[in-house]
């Protein structure tokens, strides 16, 4: 078994949700886990940092194409090298994703290579029960079970599927009775009161033939549309296309329906650290730092007689008086107001956003939206204008484009851009401006050493952001 666990672990990172239950913080196009939620780095880049311990070979993520360049960006911030980045090009849920990963893993280090599957957006404790968990977990695996992580409850929790704890089986593991959907809190207490029951993690140490030939016996379509979508995979730039006439079949299934509840080869890790899927508001607020009323605040704001609430804001100045148990959550554009204790009703409201067309966008992007260059925030728009704050990162570059609908004005704020127009390149300092006229063709630069910002006036009859040809792109967006 020695020489089985001699091999690195290979971390593989799920990073593909929308996380709809923290709007209007978390949208689309920028979901939780790519969000500084609980510090100054992402769940994401936790759990980079996590799986940067010498156990680790380098990881694999599973996410979709809107979310590669979030991807590389937080990856190359904390200084990890990456075995690549798997993109879905349809959601089919965890089954197929896992399946896609495994078979990557195999390809690349054999069937005996273990891996362990990590969600990129749970808060944890990597304590020392963390990593005898993982050392455990890993020892098991070799030996060819499906190993799933049993949280120990602290409460009677709804938001949480849970499994039950059969007999020990002598290696640290224990058989799994069932696994039970989301309860509702009778059922969670009376689970809590009997025992035995745990919180179902959703992290996994799989070896991947073994799980593969599972995967093979019980969840067959899943199997045959992951091996064949790797195979037929497609290499852009830094990342793996999984080919979709080939996974586009697979079942919409967790792992858990597809394989988990089937097979005779699954054992539990009991685990007692803190961890938490960030699920809601209240999760959030549950893990964050509080004053002596119980109040959990980011962001500018002003509490008065307010207690247990949580109260976070991205640039308006927020006061609150009197009030217990409440989330106020204000971005940019939106604001929500709700009883913490109620906050996982939010993604009910959430899909009746997205239902309503003068709100759908509110679910989807923020009023900053963030590109691989840097990204724009929009200030002001009315029937034939728009005006965008613009921020490139040093050494970035926009692509070659050009417009059929609209002029542009750009306006230094700081730094110093390079644009080019029909081929002529014009160096810009701070309060400079120049003019894009309509239909020229144009790219945007930063050759400097710090963040270039401007302003950008657009004016036409359509602004739409379809309406960019572009010629030339580093980021492979031709």
């Amino acid at each position: 078994m020695e020489d089985k666990l001699a091999e690195p672990i290979i971390p593989v990172i799920l990073a593909g949700g929308q996380g709809t239950r923290l709007w209007p913080l978390s949208r689309a196009a920028r979901p939780k886990q790519f969000l500084p939620l609980t510090g100054t780095l992402s769940l994401f880049q936790e759990t980079l940092r996590r799986v940067s311990d010498a156990r680790y070979g380098a990881p694999i993520i599973v996410t979709n194409a809107d979310y590669r360049f979030l991807v590389a960006e937080q990856a190359q911030e904390m200084g990890v090298a990456l075995a690549g980045v798997l993109l879905e090009p349809v959601a089919r849920n965890t089954a197929a994703a896992i399946a896609a990963a495994a078979a990557f893993a195999q390809q690349r280090a054999g069937a005996g290579a273990l891996i362990h599957v990590l969600a990129s957006d749970h808060k944890l404790t990597a304590d020392d029960d963390y990593w005898r968990s993982v050392d455990l977990a890993a020892a098991a695996a070799a030996s060819g079970e499906l190993i799933t992580f049993g949280i120990a409850p602290t409460g009677p929790e709804t938001g949480y599927g849970y499994i039950e704890a059969g007999a020990p089986r002598g290696d640290g593991t224990y058989e799994v009775k069932r696994f039970v959907e989301k309860p509702d809190p009778d059922t969670a207490a009376a689970m809590l009161a009997q025992g035995g029951f745990y919180w179902n993690s959703g992290m996994f140490m799989l070896a991947v033939g073994s799980f593969l030939d599972e995967c093979r016996a019980l969840a067959p379509q899943s199997h045959a549309a992951a091996l064949a979508a790797v195979e037929a995979a497609r290499v852009d730039l830094d990342f793996i296309r999984l080919d979709e006439a080939s996974f586009a079949p697979a079942p919409d299934i967790s792992v858990d329906y597809a394989i988990f509840e089937k097979s005779a080869r699954v054992a539990l890790i009991p685990v007692s650290y803190a961890w938490s899927d960030l699920g809601s508001w209240d999760a959030v607020w549950k893990v964050a730092d509080k004053d002596a009323n119980q109040n959990a605040v980011r962001g500018a704001a002003t509490l008065s007689n307010t207690h247990s609430s949580f109260v976070l804001s991205e640039k308006a100045h927020v006061a609150v008086e009197g009030l217990n148990d409440v989330a106020v959550i204000a971005t940019e554009d939106a604001v929500f107001v709700g009883r913490l204790s109620e906050a996982q009703k939010v993604g009910k409201l959430v899909k009746a956003l997205q239902a309503a067309p003068e709100t759908h966008e509110l679910t989807e992007i923020h009023r900053t939206a963030y590109r691989p260059w840097g990204g724009y925030s929009s200030v002001l728009s009315g029937a034939r204008f728009q005006v965008k704050k613009l921020f490139v990162k040093p050494g970035k570059k926009l692509s070659l484009q050009k417009h059929h609908h609209r002029a542009e004005h750009w306006i230094v704020v700081s730094g110093t851009a390079e644009v080019t127009i029909d081929g002529k390149v014009t160096m810009l300092g701070e309060n400079e401006s120049i003019y894009l006229p309509l239909g020229c063709v144009h790219r945007l630069a930063n050759p400097g050493k710090i963040l270039l910002e401007l302003i950008e006036v657009q004016t036409g009859s359509y602004l739409g952001e379809d309406d960019i040809i572009r010629i030339e792109d580093e980021f492979g967006r031709v």
